[in-house]
C-alpha cells in the first residue's frame, strides 16, 4: 500500500481491481482540515479516464511492474509487433494499448513496454521523435515573417502544427508528450 501523497504523474496503482496510471496530480491544502489530492488517471486495461479526489492519509494498492526495452517492428491491422531486445521474443500488442501514440512509432524505434502479470499494459515513448514531412502546403512569400503555423502530415500519419517555413520533405522533431513541433532537423 502507498499513501496517496506519493502519487505523482506516471505512477501506476490499483484501485477497486483496476490498474490506473496517474496523468495529472494536484495537492490542495486548505487553511483548516485535511489536504485533498485530486488526480486524473487512465485505466490501463480499458483506456477510460477517471478523476478522483482523495483525502490526505488515504492509501492505494501499489503494483509491481516489469519494464522491457523493445524495438518496434511493424503494424498488422490492430496489432503492433515489437521485438524484446533481451529475449528476442516478438509480442503483438493490441492497438487499444498503443492508443494515440501510434502516430509517433517508426520502424526500428526503441520504446519501453510495461508488463503487469506477463501482460503488456502500457508503452513509454522517447520524449521526442524525428519524423519526415510527407504533405505540407507551400509557403507564400511574406507569410513567414509572423508566427503563422500550418498543419503537416508526417510519414507515420501524425498531423503536427508547424511554422510556415517547414516544407514537404523536411524532417521535424516532435515532442511525444504534447504532440507539438520542437525544431526542424
Amino acid at each position: 500500500m502507498i499513501d496517496v501523497n506519493d502519487l505523482r504523474k506516471g505512477v501506476t496503482f490499483e484501485l477497486d481491481g483496476s490498474l490506473f496510471k496517474v496523468l495529472d496530480y494536484h495537492h490542495h491544502k486548505p487553511g483548516r482540515g485535511n489536504a485533498t489530492i485530486r488526480i486524473k488517471a487512465r485505466d490501463l486495461r480499458t483506456g477510460t479516464t477517471l478523476e478522483k479526489t482523495f483525502i490526505s492519509g488515504d492509501r492505494v494498492q501499489d503494483v509491481r511492474l516489469e519494464f522491457h526495452n523493445v524495438q518496434f517492428l511493424y503494424r498488422d491491422g490492430d496489432l503492433f509487433y515489437f521485438m524484446d531486445l533481451e529475449t528476442f521474443e516478438q509480442p503483438g500488442i493490441h492497438a487499444s494499448i498503443i492508443d494515440d501514440m501510434a502516430g509517433y512509432l517508426k520502424e526500428g524505434m526503441e520504446v519501453k513496454l510495461t508488463y503487469y502479470n506477463d501482460q503488456a499494459i502500457d508503452i513509454e515513448l522517447p520524449t521526442s521523435v524525428d519524423l519526415k514531412v510527407t504533405r505540407a502546403e507551400a509557403a507564400v512569400k511574406g507569410d513567414t515573417a509572423t508566427g503563422v503555423t500550418k498543419k503537416v502530415l508526417t510519414e507515420t500519419g501524425q498531423e503536427v502544427q508547424v511554422p510556415y517555413f517547414v516544407a514537404e520533405g523536411d524532417t521535424i522533431r516532435v515532442d511525444t508528450r504534447t504532440g507539438s513541433y520542437v525544431t526542424r532537423v
